[in-house]
């Protein structure tokens, strides 16, 4: 199997499946397909024990999550696999170095071919764990997206994020006017219906590579 990123072709065989997704191992990153409906780390209580984290720690007990997606979104993750990696790493998203695209499904037909949506956010605390819109006391919040194509009553687009707010994508997606499907948060009650999961994954992580800095690219691909 083959992972292409910009300036290199890393060729990987998986390990042993053992309930976890790991499509690239070396003996600095790991590189994680998580499934919709997981959660990245532990959540509270017992049972909420089972996570990517958990799991990858089967056969890479070192394994350190790096950054996190929705329990309901799917997709690419890096993972590290000693301290320094993930200082290195997080350093990056602070830096705004590593770059990601994200594939959604959304209810109507996007006109426009592209845009940006900057429109700052914050935690809705009454009604914990959603997000809100929030041009006083909100955090800068930017996505670019591009309209894929129609497929029957949805579009398809692609979503650059150039921060990482919670529930950024779905909020704005929601402010534009056409929530995803399948979203319990900020979408309506067709919207909800129309898929049994949120059309939401992570399709391509983009960072520079902790041994030598060189630019990688590793993409899941998007299973809607």
């Amino acid at each position: 199997m083959v992972a292409k990123s910009r300036n290199i072709e890393f060729i990987y065989d998986p390990p042993p499946s053992s309930g976890h997704e790991v499509i690239y191992a070396d003996e600095f990153i790991l590189i994680a397909n998580k499934p919709e409906n997981l959660l990245s780390v532990p959540g509270r209580g017992e049972d909420m024990a089972e996570c990517l984290e958990s799991r990858v720690r089967k056969v890479f007990p070192e394994a350190i999550i790096v950054h996190r997606l929705d329990m309901m979104t799917s997709g690419v993750m890096i993972m590290a696999r000693s301290k320094d990696v993930l200082r290195n790493i997080g350093l990056q998203f602070e830096e705004r170095k590593v770059s990601k695209t994200y594939i959604a499904k959304l209810w109507g037909h996007v006109p426009e071919a592209s845009g940006v949506i900057s429109k700052p956010m914050r935690c809705d605390w009454p009604n914990r764990p959603r997000q809100m819109i929030d041009f006083e006391q909100g955090k800068e919040a930017v996505t670019r997206w591009e309209l894929l194509g129609h497929e029957g009553p949805y579009s398809r687009v692609k979503l650059l994020p150039e921060t990482g707010r919670t529930h950024q994508l779905r909020v704005h997606m929601q402010d534009l006017g056409y929530p995803i499907l399948g979203d319990d948060f900020y979408g309506h009650e067709e919207s909800l219906k129309a898929s049994d999961r949120l059309n939401l994954h992570a399709q391509d992580i983009t960072f520079h590579h902790p041994e030598d800095g060189r630019l990688v690219t590793f993409r899941v691909d998007c299973p809607f």
